[in-house]
């Protein structure tokens, strides 16, 4: 049975997500402030976590990197009435996997966890030039020096290199990477690109991922 963490100040919210969740087959533990949070996440082991970004004590964003200070894998979710494109870009740059505003559909919002704890135990081992991505070891190496990604930026740069030699369009993206299929500003991908490519180091000569203006990326060596 997969924990889900659920950090939420609202009890009516707590309630209603609570039973829910637990009703479609997942184990709920609740904390209704930041700094409880933390030491709920700290005490046991989780494979989710949903998280508002008002909170009491620690907000949701503060809360958000001191997870993955210690967890760099674990898929964390917004729950959030936020809705303009700096504060969405601040919360994934934060380290979340996705976000969902409110008021939300409940249907939606598990759709959007079963996307996040998705089996993605596969092996393989993908290569782009000097760059190594190991699926399964969730390993970036670089002429053998290993590089430090988010899940998210992990999943973009694996999307682009597994559709090597392909423009892979912003929508596209979105659409396979973050699993969203509504009216999206795809601006937040050239923010994940950025740190990416900031990350890898990679000299000029081995720029193996081009900026398509106005369309999207492709990944070739």
């Amino acid at each position: 049975m997969k924990h889900i963490l659920l950090v939420e100040d609202e009890e009516g919210i707590v309630q209603f997500l609570k039973q829910g969740l637990e009703e479609e087959g997942y184990e709920v533990s609740f904390a209704t402030d930041g700094a409880a949070g933390l030491a709920l996440f700290q005490s046991q082991r989780f494979d989710l976590v949903l998280l508002d970004w008002m909170l009491p004590k620690m907000t949701g964003v503060e809360l958000c990197k001191a997870i993955r200070l210690q967890n760099t894998k674990l898929p964390i979710l917004f729950l959030t009435a936020k809705d303009t494109v700096q504060e969405t870009v601040e919360g994934l740059k934060s380290g979340a996997n996705d976000y969902i505003k409110k008021p939300f559909s409940f249907d939606e919002l598990v759709e959007r966890i079963k996307v996040q704890l998705r089996d993605k135990s596969e092996q393989e081992v993908l290569t782009l030039g000097s760059i190594e991505i190991n699926i399964q070891k969730h390993q970036v190496t670089v002429d053998k020096r290993e590089v430090s990604l988010t899940q998210k930026e992990f999943d973009l740069l694996s999307y682009l290199v597994k559709n090597k030699g392909n423009v892979c369009s912003r929508t596209q993206i979105i659409q396979d990477v973050w699993d969203i299929h509504f009216e999206y500003d795809t601006g937040v991908i050239d923010v994940f690109m950025n740190s990416i490519r900031k990350k890898l180091n990679l000299k000029v000569e081995e720029d193996y991922i081009k900026t398509i203006r106005g369309v999207g990326y492709i990944a070739n060596e």
